[in-house]
């Protein structure tokens, strides 16, 4: 058969036309023959878009004199007959001549006809500039004007305004840039279209559901190829090419959407709610057909985009990695302050008006900001689903009120408090210094949070508030046990670990993985655990949040019964900064008994701290590179310094979502283990929060020197700074030679960002190497199934001195796990913890 271009080449003006059958005679209803005297136009003589227009010219044709009388279709072909001679006769081969006879029709509604996909945009919502100061944008304008525009396609929010939004938050690397877009575009909606917010929301944090709800889109990447192919006309060597080019399947549905010239149909314009809605019967398609459901969404999707921006993020969105710079923290801040400057009409809450804070001092604006973002953030921290915060917030706004119409609730977890690092014991004691505090063992388990209702209802959730209840029935086979006389309702928090029921010694967290997630029976469980609780947060319909953490734990103690070897208390002691001996004891003891460490927490409140608790600022926050930090003040004075240096309150209460440091980790250092690793960096991702413009995390790898082949080990995002992450991504830069396609040579089963050139070693330290199903380094070595992994590894330093032909090899890696297992005295057969082996550098 011969190639496509070999054909178009045929069609030129010297070449003689085939023999074959005219596009009239597949029309049964067609009668009248061609004029002999003139040629016959075929497929071998039209360009593919004259082609086009002819068929649809028929099709109309025939349309209309089913349509009308004899009478009035002959009117209607000669009036339009005039309409379309002159296209076809452009887009025609140039020897080509056009019958006169040829019947063109203008097309009716809802009948496919071919379209220029150029100047289809939404040029309305392009003109925006979301990226202008809140004090200075007007929204109420251009909600006014967006309203009439979406009137007269049909109503609500395009999603042109959403991609807007997106085009220029990933246009700048300014934190506060991207807050003010968002605000701004939130605004527009809060005053033109209340009812997209929510959808909006749900788009912009790359999601379709809260964690726990467990909804997925299910799709593959074969899935997005497939329809970019089919609607976009490429081929398979096309789409390697485009991929291959700009690494991202985004920026591949932008080139392929710029190509293409014209459509079938002139597509609707997409509606925030519509594109949100499609994401949900994506998730929700289950069963037989399911798959091909799926695709024909996404293909509907990918042809209804008008314009290769809509394109680009429309397949972002599919991949769920929009690359726009905003994470969860950053979209909170927004909705805080947008419900400052704007409300919904018929809202009866009070909004400032824009006039007054354009001139509030920076300070004073500041201040505002703050107090709002701090609502917000507390209560998406204790009821973490936008489906209960956004109806609220259009209700009444950031008000305190908030936190009790939205807050703390049954089976909806709340965001862990997390403990801030420390190096060794003396900087614990030195933190901590005059405060009486408690020392917890820290279990090398599964953290847990359990939910429990009056009428006996047990929901389990993990740290990342991912359900987990079907992977321990035999804890909420304890609950009835477990709780103690008047105790109706609670939320506890404990860590899930593996021990040896005869003699009740813990086991290390591998074992733990070896637990099936979902469908298990109580008869089949292999792996016996045991809930080790440390925290009390809601007892029979009370939050007990602001209480003193002496006074949950006392509560947790009395209320509760212990069950040896199932459900217990964690071990503690109480001390000061004075009982360094003991301390140190007791740290001991929790290493020897193959814990990760200790957890120091303050146990009561100073009125000091509770000063200080009024003053709390994002920096607080669990995520510091969520935290929006205003530019400095321009001249050096003493508020700034007092502002830089003053410490944070420690609090004796549970902060949700919070890194405070009355909640201290002192874990076994990363020195305890005199052996590290010499890697290579082989690839990497796009950053997100503060890290968005550089790669992070990093891919490493061993080399095998049987096959020559790099083998994945490790991601890592710890141990480096500002100016190496910017150095890096400078010599890695995008364009670059150092920046290659995917590499044969490299065994890894995922799909980074980028790839690097193999080229440099570092030295890399870590706590301890875990089998793992992700990654291949050293597989064949120790299990024909997994490789190794290193978990929470951290960048010491570049080899200078050393070149990829001396880096560590998967010999020795595996040779390092074996006299890890020796020492350990146990038989390893897991995987790295919450099944994520590398852990990228995060601590539990």
């Amino acid at each position: 058969m011969s190639s496509p271009a070999k054909k178009r080449k045929r069609n030129g003006a010297n070449s003689s036309p085939q023999p074959m059958r005219s596009i009239k005679s597949f029309f049964k209803g067609q009668t009248e023959q061609p004029n002999p005297t003139e040629p016959d136009v075929t497929e071998q003589t039209l360009s593919d878009e004259a082609l086009a227009r002819r068929l649809q010219a028929e099709w109309n044709a025939q349309e209309n004199a089913q349509d009308n009388t004899p009478e009035t279709a002959s009117e209607n072909i000669s009036s339009l007959n005039e309409n379309t001679q002159a296209d076809l006769q452009i887009n025609a081969a140039p020897s080509t001549s056009i019958p006169s006879s040829l019947p063109p029709v203008t097309p009716k509604k809802n009948t496919l006809s071919l379209q220029s996909s150029a100047n289809t945009e939404d040029i309305t919502s392009l003109a925006i500039p979301f990226d202008q100061s809140p004090q200075a944008f007007d929204a109420s304008q251009y909600a006014a004007e967006l309203q009439s525009h979406w009137a007269s396609q049909g109503g609500g929010a395009s999603y042109a305004l959403l991609t807007r939004a997106f085009v220029l938050a990933n246009a700048t690397t300014s934190r506060i840039k991207i807050v003010d877009t968002l605000v701004n575009f939130l605004r527009v909606l809060i005053e033109g279209d209340p009812s997209s917010i929510l959808p909006a929301v749900w788009l912009a944090t790359n999601s379709i559901s809260p964690p726990y709800d467990e909804l997925e889109l299910g799709l593959g990447g074969s899935s997005i190829s497939k329809a970019l192919k089919k609607i976009y006309g490429l081929d398979n060597q096309s789409l390697k090419s485009l991929y291959d080019k700009h690494g991202d399947a985004g920026d591949v549905a932008f080139e392929a959407k710029k190509r293409q010239s014209f459509t079938l149909v002139k597509p609707k314009p997409l509606k925030i709610k519509g594109v949100y809605q499609a994401l949900m019967k994506i998730a929700t398609s289950k069963g037989t057909g399911s798959q091909e459901t799926k695709q024909r969404i996404v293909e509907k999707l990918l042809q209804d985009t008008r314009g290769a921006e809509e394109s680009r993020y429309i397949v972002r969105t599919l991949v769920q990695n929009l690359r726009i710079g905003a994470v969860k923290t950053t979209m909170l801040i927004a909705l805080a302050r947008a419900f400052i400057y704007s409300k919904p009409v018929g809202a009866e809450f009070q909004v400032r008006p824009q006039n007054e804070l354009a001139r509030l001092k920076k300070d004073e604006l500041a201040e505002i900001y703050n107090n709002a973002e701090e609502i917000v953030k507390a209560s998406y921290a204790r009821h973490p689903n936008y489906n209960d915060l956004i109806p609220c917030l259009l209700e009444i706004g950031p008000a305190e009120e908030l936190l009790v119409r939205c807050g703390l609730a049954l089976h909806i977890p709340l965001r862990p408090m997390l403990g801030s690092i420390t190096r060794d014991l003396s900087d614990m004691l030195t933190k901590l210094q005059g405060r009486s505090f408690s020392c917890e063992y820290k279990y090398d388990g599964q953290r847990a949070q359990v939910h429990c209702d009056e009428q006996g209802k047990v929901s389990i959730f993990s740290r990342h508030l991912e359900l987990m209840t079907e992977k321990y029935p035999d804890l909420v086979s304890l609950v009835p046990q477990i709780r103690g006389e008047g105790v109706s309702s609670f939320i506890l928090e404990g860590e899930v670990v593996a021990v040896d029921r005869e003699t009740g010694d813990l086991q290390p967290f591998q074992t733990l993985t070896n637990r099936a997630k979902k469908n298990v029976e109580i008869g089949a469980i292999k792996v016996n655990v045991c809930l080790f609780a440390f925290d009390l947060m809601y007892l029979n319909g009370e939050p007990l949040l602001d209480r003193p953490f002496r006074e949950r734990r006392e509560l947790l103690h009395s209320l509760f019964v212990e069950i040896p070897k199932h459900f217990t208390w964690v071990k503690s002691m109480d001390a000061t900064s004075a009982d360094s001996e003991t301390v140190l004891e007791f740290f001991k003891g929790a290493t020897d008994v193959k814990c990760e460490g200790i957890m120091v927490k303050v146990l009561d409140n100073t009125a000091a701290d509770a000063q200080q608790n009024n003053t709390k600022t994002t920096s607080e926050e669990a995520d510091p590179e969520d935290a929006i930090q205003e530019p400095p003040e321009p001249k050096n004075g003493s508020k700034s310094k007092e502002k830089s240096t003053r410490r944070k309150a420690l609090l004796s209460t549970y902060e949700p979502d919070k890194r405070l440091e009355s909640w201290l980790k002192v874990k076994k250092d990363y020195s305890t283990s005199s052996d590290t690793l010499d890697l290579i960096p082989v690839a990497g991702w796009h950053g997100s929060g503060r890290k968005a413009k550089w790669w992070s995390p990093i891919l490493l790898a061993v080399r095998n020197p049987e096959t020559g082949t790099l083998e994945a080990v490790t991601k890592c995002i710890s141990g480096f700074t500002d100016k190496f992450y910017q150095s890096n991504k400078d010599k890695y830069v995008q364009g670059s030679t150092n920046v290659i396609s995917r590499p044969s040579y490299v065994e890894y089963y995922g799909e980074p960002d980028v790839w690097f050139e193999p080229q440099e070693v570092w030295e890399m330290a870590f706590a301890d190497i875990t089998l793992s199903p992700t990654y291949p380094a050293a597989i064949g070595l120790v299990s024909d199934e997994r490789g190794l992994s290193l978990r929470f590894p951290r960048f010491l330093k570049v080899r200078e001195d050393k070149s990829i032909d001396e880096a560590t090899t998967s010999d020795y890696l595996a040779l390092l796990w074996r006299k890890q297992m020796e020492r350990a005295g146990v038989e390893n057969s897991g995987v790295g913890k919450d099944g994520l082996d590398d852990q990228v550098g995060v601590e539990e």
